[in-house]
């Protein structure tokens, strides 16, 4: 069975939330321009949970930064629920997630997570309750009074994702959110990521090296190219869900895997692990 269709036909099915429409971006380096994003289409449903794929330094953190309206494009148009990112982002339609939590060290953790509901002036016990009924769902409740230094990476980036969800958005962008995290514990949040997401289902755009990863999470799994980067092909994951770490078992799973090998493989040049996820990958770079 193939699970793979050509993308510039391809349309989702249930309602279309963000769209991205032939997308291209350069940079200026060293006196040359390095292509980096060349004529990329998406169409993504709402509610839909897609992941990025390809090699380090292919782009990746770039598209998502296009996506989010953070940098603009060469040529193309991104648009969510027909609006451009820059009217996206004033009502707050967007949030982020990266590799690095961020978070500031002298507010608590219960203070990091209120922070943006601070900056969108919620009230007093209305944003305390919101930021309870966040730290229960993140499982943090317990640790609302510690500091960022007392706590694991793990617990680190489920502050971070708090803090995310606080916002409200209707589109989460995560950029290899756990690919600072030791394999086990990088392991056990893709299934904490997913338990929440299953609670409202958020559409979301995920960034990662890591086939296991994008298979356990995703609808559809987008495999970019090496530089310039080119959407050479969606799979279609179609594992029922919710999923627990039982799936990485399941012939589908490893069947699968094996598919987003060797696209890599033929498109990219890379040699990705198949079933496990990826080694801790270092600090983003501006072509991740």
């Amino acid at each position: 069975m193939r699970w793979w269709y050509n993308t510039r036909a391809m349309k989702t099915s249930g309602e279309s939330h963000l769209s991205v429409s032939r997308l291209s971006k350069s940079y200026r380096a060293g006196g040359e321009r390095i292509h980096v994003i060349d004529d990329v289409d998406l169409d993504i449903a709402r509610g839909e949970f897609i992941s990025l794929l390809g090699p380090s330094g292919c782009g990746k953190t770039t598209l998502l930064r296009l996506i989010g309206g953070l940098i603009e494009p060469d040529a193309g148009d991104v648009a969510i629920d027909g609006r451009p990112p820059r009217l996206a982002q004033a009502d707050r339609e967007f949030a982020f997630v990266f590799q690095e939590p961020a978070l500031l060290p002298w507010r608590s953790v219960a203070a990091n997570v209120r922070l943006p509901l601070d900056a969108g002036g919620a009230d007093g016990q209305g944003g305390a309750d919101r930021v309870e009924d966040l730290l229960k769902i993140v499982g943090l409740e317990r640790f609302a009074g510690y500091y960022p230094h007392q706590l694991s990476g793990g617990m680190s980036q489920r502050a971070a994702l708090a803090r995310a969800l606080a916002v409200g958005a209707s589109v989460l962008l995560m950029d290899e959110p756990f690919g600072a995290l030791d394999e086990i514990t990088r392991a056990s949040m893709r299934y904490e990521l997913l338990r929440i997401w299953e609670a409202d289902k958020k559409t979301v755009v995920f960034v990662t090296h890591s086939i296991a990863e994008a298979l356990a999470l995703s609808d559809r799994v987008v495999v970019l190219s090496r530089l310039p980067a080119r959407v050479v092909d969606v799979v279609d994951v179609g594992l029922p869900r919710p999923r627990s770490r039982r799936v990485e078992r399941e012939p589908e799973f490893l069947q699968r895997s094996e598919i987003l090998h060797d696209l890599l493989e033929q498109h990219s040049g890379a040699h990705p692990d198949v079933a496990q996820p990826a080694a801790p990958a270092s600090r983003p770079s501006e072509l991740t």
